[in-house]
Formats: structure tokens, C-alpha cells, sequence
């Protein structure tokens, strides 16, 4: 009987429609997540955190006691009731700066110590002819370490509001002008109209070599990929050595004998091969970043430790669902640790500007956790309560669900005799033969 010609297989409906309908539904959903996740970041930002620093200390005019840098506090906040986008965290000084340096605020603004004596100048009589007093000032600080589109939303939102309250102080000052029936220049009125310079600097600045903030997710991005790559390879190889996959060398092909172990047995090689693989690709992503590329780092031990056991772990849950659903096992792993894990990171759009749904994905999504764990150790010094707590405790209890779920169903296929290829015992002589040729 002639074999069948090999174009014969693309006439079989089942092939296009399977392969169609895996290619459309990957194809729709990576679309979904990705750009639904980043397409309208302004219009779902809610409740982002940026402190708000009044240190004035106030100043004697007129008879009187002026708090000018509580008349800004009360107006951000009184805006604030309308528009929830922003969360205005009243601090002080140095706690602003410990939450820029853990990466819990995307910026500040900050009122300084001699707001009020510097606005109020403005509208005093100069007691030298051709001295300027010094002009009021407010300090907006971004923090590009949290994640540059906060960090500029941060500041936009605070330069805003800087403004406004510029504006408003003008006001003021031009009918105390007006009251002292005061000629003033054009010059002189525009000054008073706008008053306060806004400057803008960086609250927690970061080397050159650090991707302007984004170094942390990179690379936590490339422990996530060689996690899963280090699984397939495993997966494969594995497979390989047992006799149950043929391997090709150009036009050569090797087949090692059937090795019949038990799923679980064969799930525990594999986790034992990918302990020792995350060693070696640990240690060289970080070779290769810190070392070849020079990327700003420290704590380098801690550093190596980190990279070694993302990579393991990830690598272990990619396993534990290749072992449970197979082939589609490996789409799966996919979709949990990039198509939905890259849009809930908050690595480049702040969670704040996420829609609820990937807001609910980044409790437990794994490239979340990872990123903030590399932020503190990239550039918050290690800080625990920065996200490595986090970050090292979400790790752990993906480590104790991948083996609890990995092996909770390979020995429940074993239980139930599904062994990937039956012993020659259990065949009947029909499929032993083909086995054995």
C-alpha cells in the first residue's frame, strides 16, 4: 500500500482548525493583556502616592501670623476630593525622603521653610530702591526609581498643583496691591500674577548605568525567561534520556532506550537538573550584566542568591505545568509568567494606572514580586520593608505550591496507571511490536 505524500497533511481540516484556533486565541489574548493593560494608564490612574512636604514656618505681616504653606496644603487637598488620581501623603521632610528611597512614593512636593516670609516680601515696601527680594519657591522631587511613568506622572501632577497654588497667592497679592492703591509696572503685575518658581529635581537619584529606572525589570524580565527556557530545555532532555523524545543532529537522529520510570520520578530529574542549570544561569546573567555591561548594582551576593533562586523557582512551576497538562502545559507557563505577568508588574505603568482586573492579577502574579525585590536590591540598598521581604516570601510559597501541585498530580496519574508509555507488561503483542521494531 503506497504511503501517503507528506503534502497530504495539509489537507487534513483538523490541522488547520486546531493549529487555528491555538494561533487565535494566543494571538487575541497576548493582545488583550498587553495593550489592555497599558492602553488608558491617565484615565485608570486612581490613588497614586506622592508625599506632600509643608515645612513653612510661617511669617509676622501686617500685624498678623501668615501660614501660606497650609493655604496650599488645604487647596491640594480640597482639589483632591474631586480628583482621586492622586494620593497626597502629608510628611515631613525626612520621612518624604525614606518613602522615595523605598520606592513607596512616585514624587513630592515640597513646601520650604521660608515659603511664606519669601511670598510676603513680594508685597512689602522695599526699603532699597533696585532690590529684588528673593523669589517664593516649590520643590516638585520625582523618583524615577519606582518607575519612570509614575514618576512623570508624579510630577506633573504636583507641578500642577504647584501652579495653582501660584496663581491663587497672586491673586492675593495683587488686591493687597490694589487695596495700597500701589502703581505697578506691567512688569511688576505679570511677577505678582504668577509668583512662585516651581523647580523640579530628582528625590532619589540613580547611577547612569541603571536604565533610567527600568534596570530592575529587565532584569528581573530575564530571570523569568531563562526560568521558563531553562524548563523547556530540561523538559526536553529529560525526555531525551529516558528514550521517551529522539534527538536530531543535523541529518542525524539518536534515540537512547525507553527507561519506564514513574511520573513523579521523572517530574523529581527534572527538578533536580533545573536546581543545578539556575546556578550556572544565575551567576551568568549577573556576570554578564554587572560584569560585561557594568549596570549599576551592589549587594552582588545577595544579588547572586536572588537571581539563582528566581530562576529555580520559576523554573520548578514551569515543570510542575508541563508535568500536570503536557504540551499545552508549556502555553500555560506562557501566559502566567509573561502575557499576564509583564502588563500587572507595575514596572512600567504604575499598578495605580492599571484597570482592576490586572490590579487583582499583581497580588499574585510572580513578575510583580520579582521586580520589586530587584528594585531594592538595585537601588533601595537591600531595604526589606522596600519589597525584598515581599518579594523573597511570594517566592517561597510559589516554591511550596509548584511541588505541591506538580507532584500531587504526576502521583495521581501514577496511581491511576497513566504512565506516559505502558510497560511491555501491560502492552498487548500488537503494540508491543512496533516497539520493539
Amino acid at each position: 500500500m503506497p504511503h501517503p505524500m507528506p503534502r497530504s497533511v495539509l489537507r487534513r481540516p483538523q490541522l488547520w482548525i486546531g493549529t487555528g484556533l491555538i494561533a487565535a486565541v494566543v494571538s487575541m489574548l497576548f493582545a488583550l493583556l498587553y495593550v489592555g493593560g497599558n492602553v488608558n494608564p491617565r484615565g485608570n490612574l486612581r490613588d497614586l502616592p506622592v508625599a506632600l512636604v509643608n515645612a513653612d514656618a510661617g511669617a509676622d505681616a501686617g500685624g498678623r501670623h501668615v501660614a501660606l504653606g497650609e493655604q496650599v496644603v488645604a487647596g491640594i487637598r480640597k482639589a483632591a476630593e474631586k480628583d482621586k488620581s492622586i494620593d497626597w501623603q502629608l510628611v515631613s521632610r525626612e520621612e518624604a525622603d525614606k518613602r522615595l528611597g523605598r520606592g513607596k512614593v512616585f514624587g513630592a512636593l515640597v513646601i520650604p521653610q521660608d515659603f511664606s516670609a519669601t511670598v510676603t516680601a513680594l508685597g512689602a515696601p522695599q526699603s532699597a530702591p533696585g532690590k529684588q527680594p528673593a523669589p517664593p519657591t516649590l520643590s516638585v522631587l520625582t523618583n524615577q526609581s519606582a518607575g519612570s511613568i509614575g514618576s512623570s506622572m508624579s510630577s506633573q501632577a504636583a507641578q500642577k498643583a504647584a501652579h495653582a497654588a501660584s496663581a491663587q497667592i497672586g491673586q492675593e497679592l495683587l488686591k493687597q496691591a490694589a487695596a495700597q492703591k500701589a502703581q505697578l509696572p506691567p512688569a511688576a503685575q505679570l511677577k505678582l500674577a504668577d509668583p512662585v518658581t516651581v523647580t523640579v529635581a530628582d528625590g532619589h537619584p540613580l547611577g547612569a548605568r541603571s536604565a533610567m529606572g527600568l534596570s530592575a525589570f529587565y532584569y528581573a524580565l530575564v530571570l523569568v525567561v531563562c526560568g521558563m527556557l531553562g524548563a523547556n530545555l530540561v523538559n526536553s532532555q529529560v525526555d531525551t534520556a529516558l528514550g521517551y523524545l529522539h534527538t536530531d543532529f543535523g541529518p542525524f537522529r539518536k534515540r537512547e532506550p525507553v527507561q519506564h520510570t514513574s511520573r513523579v520520578r521523572t517530574l523529581a530529574i527534572g527538578m533536580a537538573l533545573m536546581l543545578g542549570l539556575s546556578l550556572v544561569m544565575g551567576s551568568l546573567v549577573e556576570v554578564a550584566t554587572v560584569g560585561i555591561l557594568d549596570m549599576d548594582a551592589s549587594h552582588l551576593g545577595h544579588l547572586w542568591l536572588y537571581s539563582v533562586s528566581t530562576i529555580a523557582v520559576v523554573g520548578i512551576g514551569s515543570l510542575a505545568l508541563f508535568a500536570a497538562f503536557g504540551t499545552p502545559g508549556m502555553l500555560l507557563a506562557t501566559v502566567v509568567f509573561v502575557a499576564m505577568a509583564v502588563p500587572s508588574s507595575g514596572a512600567t505603568v504604575p499598578l495605580q494606572a492599571l484597570p482592576g482586573f490586572f490590579r487583582g492579577l499583581s497580588e499574585f502574579e510572580p513578575l510583580r514580586q520579582i521586580t520589586e525585590g530587584m528594585r531594592a536590591l538595585l537601588y533601595y540598598g537591600a531595604q526589606a520593608d522596600a519589597g525584598l521581604t515581599r518579594a523573597w516570601a511570594s517566592m517561597g510559597i510559589a516554591l511550596a505550591a509548584a511541588l505541591a501541585f506538580g507532584f500531587a498530580v504526576t502521583a495521581f496519574y501514577d496511581r491511576r496507571g497513566l504512565h506516559r508509555i505502558p510497560r511491555p507488561e501491560a502492552q498487548t503483542p500488537a503494540e508491543a511490536e512496533p516497539a520493539a521494531a
